[in-house]
């Protein structure tokens, strides 16, 4: 394994990586999965999760280090780790261009897609312009070099996660979430008016194509997370349609005359 380098802060577009180099070969780029869990806008409890699952797909040393075996103690903060988060954690990932790879295949979530392809220009491809310069011509070198075209990329990049970040879909915990408020809300207006089992299934109808409706999406899954508190609040205040009411009764009617 090459030697470990780490050569600081970068910024691609609005996120900001602790650039590293070796581990996977001399002048490859490595990212860690802390970083990685901002992308994806989850945590990092879950990546090492996904990636414990699926371990036997990743390759030590050619797609992924587990730090905690690979540095010192007295490296820890370069990472970005405080020592209390360092010996708390079971692993630390870094992940290779082509680890990562294999962790979007996995992953699969349409964030994942959207910003693969600007990584790998923007941070695993772009070797020259994050190594550190050791004479005074090389700063003035880089500090002229496509100056231009990277602003052009970075604006590019800015507008495409603004786009992700406004049609990024509810995790699946938060589609548990509204599927709870689902069943509450039904089970509340069943109690509420002594309804049987027909109506019941009326209900979970009815309030399932309003949500659909609503959000305009074929299933609950499909609903975009700026709209999740949305959605919990229409669940909490929904009422049944008219159309829904007058079948209940009638079926309360029927019950009756029975």
């Amino acid at each position: 394994m090459n030697q470990l380098q780490v050569l600081g802060k970068q910024k691609i577009g609005n996120f900001e990586f602790i650039a590293i180099e070796g581990g996977f070969g001399e002048g490859k780029k490595a990212m860690t999965v802390k970083d990685i869990v901002v992308i994806h806008n989850t945590d990092v409890r879950t990546i090492n999760q996904t990636i414990n699952r699926n371990r036997k797909w990743f390759k030590d040393g050619v797609d992924i280090i587990d730090l905690k075996s690979a540095i010192t103690q007295s490296d820890i903060e370069k990472y970005g780790f405080t020592q209390n988060a360092f010996n708390a954690s079971k692993n630390i990932y870094i992940l290779s261009e082509r680890g990562y790879t294999k962790l979007l295949k996995i992953l699969e979530d349409d964030k994942a897609w959207e910003i693969y392809d600007e990584l790998v220009d923007n941070y695993f491809s772009m070797r020259e312009q994050i190594k550190i310069p050791t004479s005074t011509r090389e700063l003035i070198r880089l500090a002229l070099a496509g100056n231009e075209e990277t602003n052009q990329r970075l604006d590019g990049i800015d507008e495409r996660l603004v786009d992700i970040e406004e049609n990024k879909l509810i995790t699946t915990e938060d589609k548990g979430t509204i599927d709870r408020a689902v069943r509450k809300k039904v089970y509340q207006i069943c109690k509420e008016q002594h309804l049987g089992q027909n109506a019941k299934g009326m209900l979970y109808q009815d309030l399932g194509s309003s949500i659909k409706q609503l959000f305009n999406v074929p299933n609950r899954g499909r609903i975009k997370d700026k709209d999740f508190r949305k959605a919990l609040n229409f669940i909490n205040n929904w009422e049944p349609s008219s159309l829904t009411k007058e079948r209940i009764n009638q079926i309360q009617t029927d019950l009756f005359d029975e």
